[in-house]
This record gives C-alpha cells, sequence and structure tokens, in this order.
C-alpha cells in the first residue's frame, strides 16, 4: 500500500483528510458537491498512515449524515473490478467500516451495501463483520450459502474454513450458521469449529519457546535463531535470562553484551537494563557509537525501558548528542525527567520540528513531555504540530498538551476538538471546551444523546452538563 498524498491543512480535503474538526465545520459551510466530493475522495482513498490504530470511519459517516450524502461512490468503489484483483482489505476497509456506522443509524441503503459486498466482495469478511454488529439475525442467516460457497468442499477448502472460522474476528454469524439444519450449511461450520479447536489445541501442545532447564547460553543461542529468522526476541529472552542466570553468570552476560552476537548482545543488553546493572549505561553507549544497527537499535530500546534515576541523569548527557541515542534520551527525559529538564525537552521538541517535521516518530513522546511538564513556552510549536501532522493520534497528544500549557485553548482548539476523528480528543474537548459559545452548547448535546459516541466522551460531557452543573 502506498503512503497516502496528504493536501494541504488550509484546504477542506486536508482537513477532511487530517480528520480535524475544522473538517466537518468546513465541510457544513462549504458547497455540498463540494464537500461530498472531498468526504468521498478520503473514504475511496484512505487518508490514514496508520489505518490499524488511528479512526476516521465515525466522523465520515457523522459527515455523511449532516450532508445527507449518497452512497453511489461507495457503492461503484466497492464493485470495481479492481476489487477482484487488488483484494489488500485497505482498499475497501474505510468504505465498509462507515458503511457498518451508517446501517448503525438507520440507513438502510447502507446495510443493503453491506449485505450484497459480503456475498459477493473480495473483502467479505470484513463485511461480515460489520453485519455481525448490526444485522439481524434473518439478515445473517441469508448470507450462509454464499460465504460458505466460497470454500470448496475439499479437505483444502475445509481447511482453509475451519482456518477462517477459527480466526473470525466476529463469531456471531458462524455461531448462527452453526444452529443451521441443513447439512451443507450447519454440520459444516460445525465440523469447521472442531477442527479450528483442534488445531489450536494442537499448537499449544507444541511450544516453540523456552523450556524449563534452560542455561544462559542456550538462551542467547535463541535470541540469535529468533534473529535470523527475523523476529527480534530481545525482550522475551531478557525474561528467561531473569529466570535462569544466577550472580556467577554476570560476568559471562557482561562478556556477551559487550561483544557478543547481535542478537545475544541485544538480549543481554537488555537483561542488564531490567536489573539496572551500573555497567549497562557505558555499554548501550558503546553499542551505539559502534555496533551494528541491529544492535544500536537494541540498545537504545534497552535504555527507554530503563526508570531509575541514573538512566534521567545520563540522558541529560546525552540528549544533545546528533544521533538516534540523544533522540532517545529526549524522549526519556519527556517522559520521567523533572520540572529543571523543561529547557532541555522544549530544545528538543523544537530541534525536532524544525529538522524533521510534524509527522516525526519522536514527537509523540516530546508533545506529552510538554504536557507533563507543563512547558507554556511550547504552546506555538504545540499549536503548529497540532495543526499540521497527518497523524489524529499526535493530534490528540498535542491537544492534551494544549490544554495543559496554552491558556486559550478552552476558546480556540477545544471547541474543534468536539468535532474530532479520535474519540480520547473529543473526550479532552468535552473536559474544557468554553461552554459559553453557542456551538459547544450544541454539541455537547449531541454527543450526550448519540448512541455511537464512545462512553468516555459522554461521561465527559455529562461532567459539564449534569444535573448538578450550571445549565449549558
Amino acid at each position: 500500500m502506498f503512503d497516502p498524498v496528504i493536501a494541504p491543512s488550509g484546504t477542506l480535503l486536508g482537513l477532511l483528510q487530517r480528520g480535524r474538526g475544522d473538517g466537518t465545520l468546513h465541510a457544513l459551510a462549504a458547497p455540498r458537491d463540494e464537500a461530498l466530493a472531498a468526504l468521498n475522495h478520503c473514504v475511496l482513498n484512505d487518508p490514514r498512515h496508520d489505518w490499524q490504530v488511528e479512526n476516521r470511519s465515525l466522523y465520515y459517516a457523522r459527515l455523511y449524515l449532516d450532508l445527507h450524502g449518497g452512497l453511489e461512490e461507495i457503492e461503484r468503489h466497492l464493485r470495481d473490478p479492481d476489487d477482484l484483483i487488488h483484494d489488500d482489505e485497505n482498499r475497501t476497509g474505510l468504505a465498509l467500516a462507515v458503511l457498518g456506522h451508517l446501517a448503525a443509524y438507520d440507513r438502510p441503503d447502507a446495510l443493503a451495501l453491506l449485505r450484497s459486498y459480503a456475498a459477493t466482495g473480495a473483502n467479505w469478511a470484513w463485511a461480515l463483520d460489520e453485519l455481525a454488529l448490526r444485522d439481524d439475525d434473518a439478515g445473517l442467516r441469508a448470507l450462509a450459502g454464499p460465504v460458505l460457497a466460497r470454500f470448496p468442499d475439499t479437505p483444502e477448502g475445509n481447511a482453509e474454513l475451519a482456518a477462517t472460522v477459527r480466526d473470525a474476528f466476529e463469531p456471531r454469524p458462524w455461531r448462527l450458521w452453526a444452529d443451521d439444519p441443513r447439512p451443507a450449511v450447519g454440520a459444516r461450520v460445525r465440523a469447521a469449529q472442531e477442527a479450528g479447536s483442534f488445531d489450536r489445541w494442537q499448537r499449544q501442545m507444541r511450544p516453540t519457546g523456552p523450556r524449563p532447564g534452560w542455561s544462559v547460553q542456550a538462551v542467547f543461542d535463541w535470541a540469535d535463531q529468533g534473529l535470523e529468522r527475523g523476529t527480534p526476541l530481545h525482550v522475551p529472552a531478557a525474561r528467561c535470562l531473569s529466570a535462569v542466570a544466577g550472580p556467577d553468570d554476570r560476568d559471562a552476560i557482561v562478556a556477551v553484551a559487550r561483544a557478543g552476537s547481535d542478537g545475544a548482545r541485544c538480549a543481554a543488553l537488555h537483561y542488564l537494563a531490567q536489573s539496572s546493572d551500573p555497567v549497562v549505561l557505558d555499554l548501550i553507549e558503546t553499542a551505539v557509537t559502534i555496533g551494528s544497527a541491529t544492535v544500536a537499535e537494541g540498545a537504545i530500546s534497552a535504555f527507554e525501558r530503563m526508570c531509575g534515576e541514573a538512566a534521567v541523569e545520563r540522558a541529560r548527557g546525552w540528549v544533545h548528542r546528533p544521533d538516534a541515542l540523544g533522540t532517545s534520551a529526549a524522549g526519556v527525559l519527556a517522559c520521567r525527567g523533572g520540572a529543571g529538564d523543561d529547557r532541555l525537552v522544549l530544545g528538543a521538541l523544537r530541534e525536532t520540528v524544525r529538522s524533521h517535521g510534524p509527522d516525526a516518530p519522536a514527537l509523540w513522546t516530546l508533545v506529552d513531555g510538554a504536557g507533563r511538564l507543563g512547558i507554556s513556552c511550547a504552546a506555538p510549536v504545540l499549536r503548529h504540530v497540532y495543526r499540521e501532522t497527518a497523524s489524529s493520534h499526535l493530534r490528540g497528544r498535542a491537544a492534551r498538551a494544549l490544554a495543559a500549557t496554552d491558556g486559550s485553548f478552552a476558546t480556540g482548539f477545544a471547541v474543534e476538538c468536539l468535532w474530532d476523528c479520535e474519540e480520547t480528543t473529543r473526550e479532552v474537548a468535552a473536559l474544557h471546551a468554553e461552554t459559553g459559545d453557542i456551538r459547544v452548547a450544541e454539541r455537547l448535546r449531541r454527543l450526550a444523546a448519540d448512541p455511537a459516541e464512545e462512553a468516555e466522551v459522554q461521561t465527559a460531557v455529562r461532567s459539564r452538563i449534569g444535573p448538578d452543573r450550571p445549565v449549558v
């Protein structure tokens, strides 16, 4: 999947792609055709950099309702011949999730489109999961035939069906179909359920991880084997070392941490970091300076897991380094530093934005640190990150930091955050937005009454408009 192209933040499309509250507000004020065109572009070309954790579907579904938008473009996208060629769920996942929310809002056209796609589309499993949450029993039972027809009644087809049933995200349809009296449906699904359970039991009986009685060297060998397979095992290997290593093994572990093979060296560094061994910080610095890229990454990860004051003190010395260890040190100070570290965190925040832009991965901890330390001078940088980042999660973190550092937040960004795509951001807004704004009062009432809204958001809303509060 290609990285999405994000329009400038000052455009309607750019606002909607980012999931910003101002996107909804601007769309409602724009010509309807223009707003619907931008909305359809977002839904049919998923703008999220990390679609597995960023929310957009409820945000877009609500906008379809507000604009009284039709589903013709979504239907055309789902029925496109490309669906048979490019079956990657990224292509249709967002559209199906939007349809799911619209079906929950009693849009019969969305429900019908989901049923049709579950019967014929390539990403049918996603559509079935959406229907499992919203459709009635009769609608789901009608899909048994088309779905089971995807799996030939052969040993290979039955094995694939068993794996599908075993790994189903929403089991409700399969449980309904298991009770179907037809042998081609009920008996076949029950057999698949039994085969899936047996397969799961077999995997549990054949563990591939550490065994009781392993030696320190056996753990190091396991860590190296994992790295060779492309599965780093540094952290679990360090936990195994904690179980099998004794005081007499320390010298050998330190030697491996200083000059061992990559997998074993990373595991040793993690183990020494977990036990706060006095020598580990020097070993981490050496690993980053002259070690391989794998070892340097493992050393930095081990350092970031350290919680003691010694790690924080060393971070104050490393924060000015121009490499990854300096970036990591800034993150440690942001998470665990004291009030006296505010200048160092602020400097790292400014430099990261200046050098790497508003989407740099290091900004997540630095933005949190600016809020945790209450660095009021960071407000201008935080506002820039809020406006420009394409990550809705990072924007939410910036909003929380602004709530702690920016006196104008309650009458500024907090208002638009009530329409944000992330529920955690809406929760922050519900707690801070100035209720003197008529838009805020109306939005709080709507969120409180919306059955699709998250419970945490509604709890925050009710804390502002409950019976023991002044009338909004």
